[in-house]
């Protein structure tokens, strides 16, 4: 089981490796990853799972940041009523995710951008592409999909697929002015 205490954390070299493809059908090692990285992001999000077996909030993890250099992240977005009920939810296990295109307009989240493998604070804007078009195999669907996303979905899809190829989301922060606002890019 990943807890808190098993996700590398940066300074770690290993996050910064691109990942080997993983070959298709999922060996039994390969879905018994992707079972672990999809059981950290769900339970994470349960606040008596979280106490109970150390997880830190995420919507997301990679393989990489348990020190596992494959191609594989899931994904797992609530959205929510004025009452704090689940209204929809938006997840994947993306095995070999590509980005097919990217949209020129950016998009930036308010409060910056966190991760499970870093500790230390990296205020600063990470402008990403607001819309993105991604083709994976999906784990949990046990099929090839396409998908179009938008918003914090792209941004979210996007960190993850940098873990990838070894980036980090402050890789993506201007060192000169990390408070600049893109009068262009949507903030979110």
């Amino acid at each position: 089981m990943i807890t808190t205490d098993t996700i590398i954390k940066d300074p770690n070299p290993l996050l910064r490796q691109k990942s080997e493809k993983i070959e298709l059908p999922l060996s039994q090692e390969d879905q018994q990853l992707v079972d672990s990285l999809y059981e950290y992001v769900v339970n994470s999000t349960n606040p008596e799972l979280a106490q109970k077996y150390n997880l830190q909030p995420a919507v997301g993890i990679a393989a990489p940041q348990i020190g596992v250099l494959k191609q594989a992240c899931a994904i797992v977005i609530y959205d929510y009523d004025d009452e704090g009920e689940i209204t929809n939810t938006t997840q994947f296990v993306l095995i070999n995710p590509v980005i097919l295109s990217k949209s020129a307009k950016l998009a930036a989240l308010s409060e910056g951008e966190g991760c499970l493998s870093i500790k230390e604070p990296y205020p600063g804007y990470v402008y990403r592409s607001h819309k993105i078009k991604v083709r994976a195999y999906d784990a949990l669907t046990k099929e090839n999909i396409t998908i179009d996303a938008t918003g914090y979905l792209a941004i979210v899809m996007q960190h993850e697929i940098d873990h990838l190829n070894g980036i980090l989301f402050y890789d993506h922060i201007s060192k000169t002015e990390p408070d600049y606002i893109n009068p262009k890019a949507i903030i979110i």
